[in-house]
Formats: C-alpha cells, sequence, structure tokens
C-alpha cells in the first residue's frame, strides 16, 4: 500500500497532543455545590463508561479520516520482472513537416507523425524489459516522458502527441541534449537514443554533431531516422480561407549530419520510408550486452480512501448518536 498524498499523514501526530491537552483541561463540573456535604450520597458512585468510551470513539473517527485524506492506494497487477540493462530515449520530430502524407497506414493515406507513433508503438511493446523515455522537439525539446518501466504511461504520453503543440522548426541539438540529460546520470551497461526526424537542424542553441560529441562522451549511441520518402511529398496547407488542400513539397532530411551523428556515437542510420525499416534497430539493439535486475512493477495504482473513509464517518455518526442517546449527559 502506498499514499498518493502522504503529508496528509503528518496530522496523526497531532491527535496525541490534542488528546493531552483536552485531559489538561478536564471535564466542566454539570452543577456547582456550595458544600460537598449536599452530595454525600452519590459520592460513592462510580465514572460512567461514555464517559472513557466516547471520547476514545472521537478519536478513531479523526484518525481514520486522515488516514483517508492521505489517499491510500493498492497496486494492482504487480509481478516481479527481469529488466534489461538497457536504457533507451526516443527523440520525436513534431515539426510542421510532419504532417505530410508520404506514408500509407491500414492501407489508408497518413502523415508522417501517425506512422511514426504507430511504429514506436510496435517498438516499445517489444521491449518490455527496457527503461524508455520520450523527448519531443520542434523549434524547441522537451521531455514527454521520463525513463520508465511502465509502458503504459509511456503510451498514454505518446498517444497525447500532437503537431502544433511546440514552436515550429527542427532543433535537432537540443533534442540530442535533451535526451542527454535523461541519460547521463542513470547507471546502465548500455544507452541509446533513437532520433527521428525528416528535416534539418533550423532551430536551437546547440549544433547537432556538438551534441553529437557530448553522446560520444557520455557513452550513448545515437540511432539516427530519416522519415520521409524521396523526391516530394504531399503536404496538406490552409489557406486565407480557411480551406484545406494539398501541395507538393520537396523531402529535405539533412542525411549527410544524421549520418555524422550516428558513426561518431558508433550507431547506424537509417532512412524510414516504411514501418519496415525499423524492425532493423530493434535487431540492432537486440545484439547489444544486457545485464539483469529484478524489479517490482505496478500496473495499475487503486484509491482505496473508502476503506477509512466510511468506517470513520460511521464511528463518528455513532459517536454522536450514543452522546444524545443513551449516554446522553446533562449539560
Amino acid at each position: 500500500m502506498t499514499f498518493a498524498q502522504p503529508y496528509f499523514l503528518l496530522l496523526l501526530c497531532l491527535l496525541p497532543l490534542l488528546a493531552w491537552l483536552k485531559g489538561r483541561r478536564g471535564r466542566e463540573p454539570a452543577f456547582l455545590y456550595s458544600s460537598v456535604q449536599l452530595v454525600k450520597g452519590i459520592t460513592n458512585l462510580h465514572r460512567s463508561r461514555a464517559g472513557s468510551i466516547l471520547p476514545k470513539l472521537r478519536w478513531l473517527a479523526l484518525a481514520l479520516l486522515m488516514v483517508a485524506f492521505a489517499r491510500p492506494q493498492l497496486g494492482e497487477g504487480g509481478a516481479q520482472i527481469t529488466a534489461s540493462g538497457i536504457d533507451i530515449v526516443v527523440a520525436l520530430d513534431m515539426s510542421g513537416t510532419m504532417s505530410s502524407e508520404d506514408f500509407e497506414l491500414h492501407n489508408e493515406p497518413a502523415n508522417r507523425l501517425e506512422v511514426a507513433k504507430d511504429v514506436l508503438q510496435k517498438f516499445i511493446g517489444k521491449r518490455v524489459n527496457d527503461r524508455i523515455g520520450l523527448v519531443a522537439f520542434a523549434g524547441r525539446a522537451y521531455t514527454a516522458a521520463p525513463l520508465t518501466l511502465d509502458h503504459d504511461f509511456l503510451l498514454q504520453n505518446l498517444e497525447r502527441l500532437n503537431l502544433g503543440v511546440v514552436e515550429d522548426g527542427t532543433a535537432i541539438g537540443s533534442a540530442i541534449m535533451t535526451a542527454l540529460n535523461r541519460l547521463r546520470d542513470i547507471q546502465s551497461k548500455s544507452k541509446i537514443l533513437v532520433l527521428m526526424t525528416d528535416g534539418q537542424n533550423n532551430a536551437g542553441q546547440v549544433p547537432p554533431l556538438t551534441a553529437a560529441e557530448a553522446a560520444e562522451t557520455l557513452g550513448v549511441k545515437i540511432y539516427t531516422i530519416g522519415v520521409g520518402t524521396r523526391g516530394v511529398a504531399r503536404m496538406p496547407v490552409t489557406d486565407q480561407f480557411g480551406r484545406r488542400r494539398y501541395v507538393n513539397q520537396k523531402v529535405d532530411i539533412d542525411e549527410d549530419t544524421l549520418k555524422q551523428i550516428a558513426e561518431k556515437t558508433k550507431a547506424r542510420y537509417f532512412r524510414a520510408d516504411s514501418a519496415e525499416t525499423l524492425r532493423t534497430i530493434y535487431n540492432e539493439i537486440d545484439r547489444l550486452e544486457k545485464t539483469t535486475a529484478t524489479v517490482k512493477r505496478y500496473q495499475h495504482y487503486r484509491d482505496i480512501f473508502e476503506w477509512f473513509a466510511l468506517p470513520g464517518l460511521i464511528i463518528l455518526l455513532l459517536e454522536i448518536i450514543l452522546s444524545h442517546t443513551v449516554w446522553r449527559k446533562l449539560p
């Protein structure tokens, strides 16, 4: 069991203090007498059971409600798994040219981003024991998902990526540096960056080859992939009247730079004109030396705050009912 908001558990530390302060104050007398002789006949009476049970019910109810506020959760689908020693970050180009429809997906025309996401989903599905992260970039780069073994979480973040989210451009050097920031402090046997782009570096402050030198120093292999067919591609545009039409745009991938990046980091460059091309990358990664470690992974966490909130409310209601009925006291 874990807690989504564990800081609420600190409130439990206040309960003993509140109980102690309430005990020091004592109970206010129900009646005032000028002489103890007037109540001599009742001095042998014992304290009512209500005097000890009712306060305990109140404290117990408060404790259960405080635990409920901390949002206790149970991990479901937990299993011991064997994780490989390979950490992979995929840098995915989100520039406007990725909307070019020069691919087919399920026998229908599809743009480059749709195909890249579909192939990447299959890639993630095959690398079940690898920690994988995701970097999205266009005019700038950002981390879409940190390195994780929770591939369901990773796929959810991949699905949310859409064109137009990041300012347009192609910052290849920035994408590499963002990925390296995720990989550099990780202790693993192999560190891999898969860079997918359909253009040339025209944004960002870091030149791609400078970033590649940093990757070489850190021992990170960069597999570069040029996404797009050769020649021209059909790209959708919206005219000034809001109408959607298509124009033919030249496919302009800087293959020389992508090849240099891959060679500098002892990896390979691929030209992806179909989903089949990426399978070569899977085979290349599979040949890498691996180390293994057994870890515990949970597929999903389920809130169980009602296990504590409901009994707490019932006990609180019971305390209120008893104090006004069976154990009612005089004011």
